[in-house]
C-alpha cells in the first residue's frame, strides 16, 4: 500500500512538472502587471472603442512576446463605458478600486475622457488618452497625458486649409451641442477663420442621436455658404451629409478627426464625395513603420487600421516604454517617466510630451473623400500645438 501511494505521488509531481504547473514553477512565475483601459465597446461610438482596443491589444501582444516589462507579463483590464460619460466615470472607478491598475489608457471621445480624468487625478493614477483632442482633458491634472494633437491646432489647420487651399471664405457651422469635442473644435475653427477674414454665415446646433437634420440644413443653405463645417462624430455626420444632398445642398462639408471610421462610408456612401476632414495619419502613407504596423494589424484583425487604432497603439507603447524606464511598479515614478517621454518614434509621428503633457509636435493630415476612399490633400506640422 505504501509503495502504491509513493508511486502515485511521484507520478502526480512528474506530470505537474511536465506541464509547468508545479508549486515551485507557480511560485517562481511573477504576477502580471495590470493596466486598465476604458473605451466605448458598445453604444454610439463603438467603432472608436473597437479600433482603440485593437491597437492596444496589438501592442500588448508584441510586448509580452518580447518578455513583457522587467520579465513580467502585462495584462490589460478593459471596461466598456457604453459611449456615455457617466459610465466612463464608473468604469475608471472600477479599474482603480477593484483592479488596482498601475495606469489607465482611454478614452477616445473627449466628453468621456473629461469624465474619467478627474478620478484618475484624485487617485494619482496616470492616464493616457490616445485620441481625445479637447484641450481641457490634460488640464484636469498632472497625471493626465495625451498622444494626439489638440483641437486648437486642428481647428486652426482646418480654417487655414479652407481659406488658403479651397479658397472659400463663407462657412456655415453645424455643431453637436452635447459634445465637448464638437463645440470645442467649432470654437477654434471659428476663431482662426474669422481672424483671417472669413465669414460665418450661420451657426446652428443638433444633438447626437437625432434622426432628422433637415430644418437646420435648410436654414444653413439660405445663408449661401461656400462650405459647411461639421465637427461631429461619424454616426451623425453620415446621416447629415446624406440628408443635405437630398435637399440639393452641393457644397462640401469639412470636419475633424471624429469623422474617422469605416462606418462613415457605410452610412454616408456617395454623398460624402468631395468632403474633407483632418486626421492623425494617412492610411496609404509609404513610411516603413506605417507599412509594418499595417501588416501586423491586418494579420491579427483582417482589417486596415484607422487612425484611432494607430494612436492607441502608440499610446500603449509610450506607456510600456515608461514602465520599463521606471523599473518599479510605483505610480509616482511611472508618472515621472511618462512626463519624460521624448522623441518616441510612433506610427503617428515622433512624440515628445511637453510640460502640459501634450505632444509638442504632431503631424496633421487633411483628407478628401472620393468614392469610398480617402486621398491625401495636405499636411500640417507645428513645433507646438497652440492652446
Amino acid at each position: 500500500m505504501r509503495r502504491w501511494v509513493l508511486l502515485l505521488i511521484i507520478t502526480v509531481v512528474a506530470c505537474s512538472e511536465k506541464h509547468g504547473t508545479s508549486v515551485e514553477s507557480r511560485k517562481s512565475r511573477p504576477e502580471p502587471l495590470v493596466i486598465g483601459e476604458y473605451a466605448a465597446m458598445t453604444g454610439a461610438q463603438a467603432s472608436f472603442g473597437e479600433a482603440m482596443n485593437n491597437g492596444i491589444q496589438l501592442a500588448l501582444a508584441q510586448l509580452n512576446a518580447r518578455g513583457g516589462v522587467r520579465g513580467q507579463q502585462v495584462r490589460v483590464v478593459v471596461e466598456d463605458d457604453q459611449s456615455k460619460a457617466e459610465e466612463a466615470a464608473t468604469a475608471v472607478t472600477k479599474l482603480i478600486t477593484r483592479d488596482n491598475v498601475l495606469a489607465i489608457l482611454g478614452e477616445a471621445a473627449s466628453s468621456n475622457s473629461l469624465a474619467g480624468a478627474p478620478i484618475c487625478q484624485a487617485n494619482r493614477v496616470p492616464m493616457i488618452t490616445p485620441i481625445s483632442t479637447n484641450p481641457e482633458v490634460t488640464k484636469r491634472g498632472d497625471h493626465i497625458f495625451r498622444i494626439c494633437f489638440i483641437d486648437p491646432y486642428q481647428g486652426e489647420a482646418l480654417a487655414g486649409y479652407v481659406l488658403d487651399t479651397l479658397h472659400m471664405k463663407r462657412a456655415a457651422i453645424l455643431v453637436d451641442a452635447k459634445s465637448d469635442y464638437s463645440t470645442g473644435l467649432a470654437e477654434f475653427f471659428t476663431r482662426t477663420f474669422v481672424e483671417r477674414g472669413g465669414v460665418i454665415t450661420k451657426r446652428l446646433a443638433y444633438s447626437s442621436g437625432d434622426a432628422d437634420f433637415r430644418a437646420q440644413l435648410t436654414t444653413l443653405r439660405a445663408g449661401k455658404p461656400d462650405l459647411i463645417f461639421l465637427p461631429g462624430y461619424y454616426t451623425d455626420v453620415g446621416q447629415i451629409i446624406s440628408q443635405a444632398r437630398d435637399l440639393g445642398i452641393s457644397q462640401p462639408f469639412v470636419g475633424g478627426d471624429g469623422w474617422e471610421s469605416p462606418k462613415l462610408f457605410e452610412i454616408g456612401g456617395k454623398a460624402l464625395n468631395g468632403c474633407f476632414y483632418s486626421n492623425h495619419y494617412f492610411v496609404d502613407d509609404p513610411a516603413p513603420e506605417i507599412r509594418e504596423f499595417q501588416s501586423r494589424y491586418k494579420q491579427k484583425y483582417g482589417a486596415v487600421p484607422d487612425s484611432f487604432a494607430a494612436l492607441a497603439y502608440d499610446a500603449a507603447n509610450v506607456l510600456f516604454e515608461a514602465m520599463k524606464r521606471a523599473k518599479t511598479s510605483d505610480r509616482a515614478v511611472l508618472r515621472s517617466e511618462l512626463a519624460r517621454t521624448s522623441n518616441f518614434s510612433g506610427v503617428t509621428g515622433v512624440i515628445t510630451l511637453g510640460p502640459d503633457r501634450n505632444p509638442v509636435r504632431k503631424k496633421l493630415v487633411v483628407l478628401e473623400i472620393q468614392d469610398g476612399r480617402v486621398g491625401l490633400k495636405g499636411t500640417v506640422q507645428s513645433n507646438k500645438p497652440k492652446t
